[in-house]
């Protein structure tokens, strides 16, 4: 067992895990925090992403130990004070969401892309979104959600 120290949405937690636990489990099962989805356990799908440091990582791909000292937030901790977050307000306002399970996913590096940058055209986006998968739609309401919310934050 090996005892981490971490900021997770502003709180400093810690915990004793074992050195081969996966930050996604470590949130998931030890903290609750279920808004990050484990969809393929094989780093292609996205729904695990999170921000580490403030930058978009595959939780399923880094060990919770590797997170020791650092700083993570999960989709429960982008909104603030009960409002969300213009990522989160853009991808309900344009229907960014069929199932939502890649939601969560999605709209963490959404929030990373436009801090980037990288949100400068349609194309961008959806270049920027190669690992993330939707099995449910087009994409085409998820980049006009990260479009307007580029737009809106003044990205």
């Amino acid at each position: 067992m090996a005892a981490v120290t971490l900021t997770v949405n502003g709180k400093t937690v810690s915990s004793d895990v074992e050195e081969r636990t996966l930050l996604v489990h470590f949130l998931r099962e030890d903290l609750r925090l279920t808004g990050t989805h484990i969809g393929c356990d094989t780093s292609q799908c996205g729904a695990c992403v999170v921000h580490v440091d403030g930058k978009a990582v595959k939780s399923c791909t880094m060990f919770a130990v590797q997170a020791d000292g650092r700083s993570v937030t999960t989709i429960e901790g982008l909104a603030a004070d009960g409002t969300l977050h213009p990522v989160q307000a853009a991808f309900r306002e344009h229907h960014g969401l069929q199932c939502g399970f890649c939601t969560p996913g999605m709209i963490m590096t959404a929030a990373d892309m436009i801090a980037r940058g990288a949100a400068g055209d349609r194309a961008s986006i959806r270049h920027e979104l190669e690992g993330n998968i939707c099995r449910c739609t087009g994409y085409h309401n998820i980049v006009s959600a990260i479009e307007a919310a580029a737009k809106e934050m003044g990205a």
